[in-house]
């Protein structure tokens, strides 16, 4: 069976494409998720396509990028695939598969690339909040939680944890309202 996995980053983004991609491909199954690809944490689609495929199964994807951004994760779930007899192909990009030693080679190649290119644009986006700070034009992200909220609950001191619980944000959250190095 041909199983298609189609995943976006964000929610502004549709899949549309990639998944009539995959059904012309002949894929029976398309896994679809909006979510980040930096890594594989928390893709549950993804994780569901691998618990799917079975031996002679193939996952297939448009392009590499939708799969993994690092070499790491790509060799990880390259070898889940093969040690449950399935395989993977990617339709944009021929020749990137597991049914030749050339096609593993090409495969590891642009794992490759692909993880550069994030480490690259994370080098770029970090020099530009950097040039933005000196400029005195950044000022980070907006607070995540009502940092007023924080301050009045702190005052009437209820702690960091107890407060990150009650406002439902994360801990980090509190303690940079309260300004709190962690």
């Amino acid at each position: 069976m041909l199983v298609g996995y189609a995943r976006v980053s964000s929610a502004g983004q549709s899949f549309e494409i990639q998944e009539e991609a995959l059904v012309a491909a002949g894929c029976g199954k398309v896994f679809t998720e909006k979510r980040s690809g930096s890594t594989t944490g928390g893709r549950a689609a993804l994780a569901d396509a691998l618990d799917f495929v079975r031996d002679g199964d193939t996952l297939i994807v448009t392009r590499l990028d939708r799969l993994a951004r690092s070499s790491q994760d790509l060799h990880n779930i390259i070898a889940r695939l093969t040690a449950k007899g399935a395989k993977f192909r990617c339709l944009q990009q021929a020749g990137v598969d597991t049914d030749s030693g050339m096609g593993k080679l090409v495969l590891a190649i642009l794992g490759a690339v692909a993880e550069f290119e994030t480490d690259i644009r994370k080098e770029r986006q970090r020099e530009g909040i950097e040039k933005a700070k000196a400029a005195g034009m950044y000022r980070g992200r907006k607070p995540s939680a009502d940092v007023e909220a924080i301050r009045e609950l702190k005052a009437q001191g209820v702690g960091p944890s107890a407060i990150a619980k009650q406002l439902k944000v994360g801990r980090t959250t509190v303690y940079r309202a309260l300004g709190l190095a962690r």
